[in-house]
């Protein structure tokens, strides 16, 4: 069954992942990528993105650089820097898009703003276990997106003694940072 409502000789796709479930239960999930046989995975840009472009009504271009199946895309332009007004909003809002339509995983930048927004969520997420490390008290952040979570689960699973867990369901979801229960008998 697939989402796409179009007919199987229509579409290629590749699998990402395979997940059999453990403990006599035959349930196999197979994670594909899927695209319409008229699109190709190499033409994405000219056949989705140029176009979407010419409607945002922005003096915006971009650079495409592909590594492994991620495509990342470098905005600039004169109008750049709207596309990161409001934390990126207009930013992040477009790689989701982007996300949804296309056969790669796509990362969208402008002027450094991922390897800016990366280092200052690193640093609240050191000094939120220290809080937590120094009071004892849980700490529930703000909703996050799944990159943004995983670089915090990351850098906190570096500091000893302190742990993350996730909290709720959809798209974005809070981080719970808390204190690990010492193991000593």
């Amino acid at each position: 069954e697939h989402v796409l409502k179009i007919p199987r000789s229509q579409f290629n796709y590749e699998i990402v992942a395979e997940k059999t479930k453990l403990f006599g239960t035959k349930t196999k999930e197979i994670v594909i990528t899927a695209w319409p046989k008229n699109k190709s995975k190499e033409n994405f840009e000219k056949e989705f993105l140029d176009p979407l472009l010419k409607l945002l009504p922005l003096d915006i271009q971009y650079v495409a650089k592909r590594k492994d199946d991620i495509l990342s895309l470098i905005f600039e332009g004169p109008d750049k820097l709207i596309l990161l007004q409001k934390e990126g909003e207009l930013l992040l809002a477009l790689q989701h898009i982007l996300n949804k339509v296309s056969p790669h995983k796509v990362q969208a930048d402008c002027d450094f703003f991922r390897k800016q927004k990366e280092r200052e969520l690193k640093d609240y997420a050191r000094h939120i276990a220290g809080r937590v490390r120094k009071s004892g008290q849980n700490e529930i952040l703000d909703p996050m997106n799944p990159y943004e979570r995983r670089l915090v689960h990351v850098t906190v699973n570096h500091i000893s003694g302190i742990s993350t867990e996730s909290i709720g369901s959809g798209f974005l979801k809070r981080i719970k940072v808390f204190q690990m229960k010492s193991e000593t008998s």
